[in-house]
């Protein structure tokens, strides 16, 4: 699953709306951009993400501004962890891969930036229990299979989105895997996905009008009560 170059965007800390536009819009561009990208970003306020299928409930009341992926999952907390998208293009050797072993290959290059910080794991192997309310779930309390496991408790886990375009990967590390140096973490991050996939990594900077489109989407999609609670545009 070798490249020659991907692509590299260290971003901003922004609004949570505008981060899942961004990310949505990158998808939804992934074969103009033309190779995989990974996208390093933070959050500019305490906020929880939930997933697609999620109940708005499940996010805490008070606190924080509350955001719905475009990708499945259980609710996220994004005020100590550093967040990670990988943006697949169509025909890319891992778009073939099915979902959960594009979860290992990205989780084994999560693992290798943790050992950077000495921080030893193992990819979950069992699936989500029956038993759980996947509407109210909780990603750092409720494992699934690959995500990254160290000393009884998850260090890391994502979810995804498949469509015509490629595959969106959004990912979440604790950040008390690196002594809570997010800078530390993100650098260790991309070393080890230069490792993993055996790529070199080309600086990616969106233009005006990408930005200018994200921001439309947020507005009209990710910002909006419809979308968050309701789960309509």
């Amino acid at each position: 699953m070798a490249d020659s170059c991907w692509k590299l965007w260290r971003d901003d800390s922004r609004d949570p709306s505008l981060n899942m536009a961004v990310d949505e819009l990158l998808l939804n561009r992934s074969g103009d951009i033309g190779a995989p990208l990974l996208r390093i970003y933070g959050w500019d306020r305490p906020a929880v993400s939930i997933g697609f299928v999620q109940a708005y409930e499940a996010a805490p009341a008070q606190g924080y501004t509350v955001v719905r992926r475009p990708t499945g999952g259980g609710v996220v907390f994004h005020d100590h962890d550093l967040t990670y998208t990988v943006v697949v293009p169509a025909g890319h050797a891992i778009c073939g891969l099915d979902r959960t072993e594009s979860y290992r290959v990205f989780h084994d290059a999560v693992q290798a930036a943790l050992r950077h910080f000495g921080v030893n794991t193992d990819l979950a192997q069992a699936e989500i229990p029956k038993h759980v309310d996947r509407a109210f779930m909780q990603c750092f309390t409720t494992p699934t299979r690959y995500d990254v496991m160290g000393d009884g408790r998850k260090f890391a886990g994502a979810a995804q989105r498949r469509t015509r375009e490629g595959i969106l990967h959004q990912g979440s590390i604790d950040l008390d895997a690196s002594g809570n140096d997010g800078r530390l973490l993100a650098d260790a991050l991309v070393g080890a996905f230069r490792q993993s996939f055996a790529i070199e990594f080309e600086e990616y900077r969106p233009d005006g009008e990408f930005m200018a489109a994200a921001g439309a989407l947020a507005a009209g999609k990710y910002a909006t009560e419809n979308w968050n609670i309701h789960k309509t545009v």
